[in-house]
């Protein structure tokens, strides 16, 4: 297909994209009503249930490569490893008999998310190119990502109290493999390959910059706008990338910095 002809099946491709966002930024939340449950039945203390949700945002934060892997090995390809590599996590921690497995399980939801977070909204730039259509699909995009975290919620409450904590866990293979099936099907590639090399040395300092920032040793909006302006020079992310982090969009908004993609 011509790469000026609009996708036929690009509004369905949108849903599936769309679903995949949702699964992961839900899953920031929805295990948090099922805090006590998990403690009961694995025995952590109090202070291990904070490493829950430090354990998937830390690796999620740290490592958001998709975006530029998606542009050297293939958008489709990134967003189908960060779907099946997030499946296979969270069937990990829904059958964890351990806090370390459980520990263990969240962190590689993390770091497949961050392949899958980029690579769906680089995947939305690509198929949508038209002006209007595309701010129309980045407003549905975003309206269904923005309501991942009150749905992780919900959801999760609804399922601990009349299923088992476990389902807050394994219903992501439910929303992966509906993901999968229709990436498969509606999901094609668009435009080629950059080129880019992975930046090592960069990878290090933005990892850094995202502990630090956890830490609240790090963080102001000059900080991070320097950061990500070095991150983008060296060509280890994109702006779509650095486009999922708080403290860009922050900086963004104070006029610091201006991304593109």
């Amino acid at each position: 297909m011509n790469d000026s002809t609009p996708d036929p099946q690009r509004w369905k491709a949108l849903a599936v994209i769309s679903l995949a966002q949702l699964m992961v930024l839900l899953d920031g939340t929805i295990v948090n009503i099922a805090f006590p449950r998990m403690q009961s039945d694995l025995g952590f203390s109090d202070a291990d249930r904070q490493w829950f949700v430090t354990a998937y945002t830390l690796a999620f934060g740290a490592l958001l490569l998709g975006g530029l892997l998606g542009d050297m090995w293939g958008r489709k390809r990134v967003f189908l490893t960060g779907l099946v590599g997030f499946a296979l996590a969270s069937a990990l921690g829904g059958a964890a008999a351990g806090t370390g497995v459980l520990l263990g399980a969240r962190a590689l939801q993390g770091v497949f998310g961050a392949l899958l977070a980029p690579a769906a909204l680089s995947l939305v730039a690509t198929t949508f190119t038209k002006g209007r259509e595309r701010a129309t699909a980045f407003g549905i995009f975003s309206a269904i990502a923005m309501a991942g975290s009150a749905i992780g919620l919900l959801l999760g409450g609804a399922l601990t109290q009349y299923v088992d904590w476990r389902w807050c866990l394994y219903v992501n293979i439910v929303f992966a493999v509906v993901a999968i099936a229709g990436a498969v099907v509606f999901v094609r590639e668009h435009g080629g390959h950059a080129g880019h090399r992975l930046d090592l040395p960069g990878a290090a300092g933005y990892q850094a910059m995202i502990k630090n920032s956890a830490a609240g040793r790090v963080g102001t909006t000059d900080e991070v706008a320097t950061a990500a302006a070095y991150l983008l020079e060296a060509g280890f992310v994109t702006g779509s990338d650095l486009l999922i982090d708080g403290g860009v969009i922050a900086a963004m908004n104070a006029g610091r910095l201006g991304l593109s993609q």
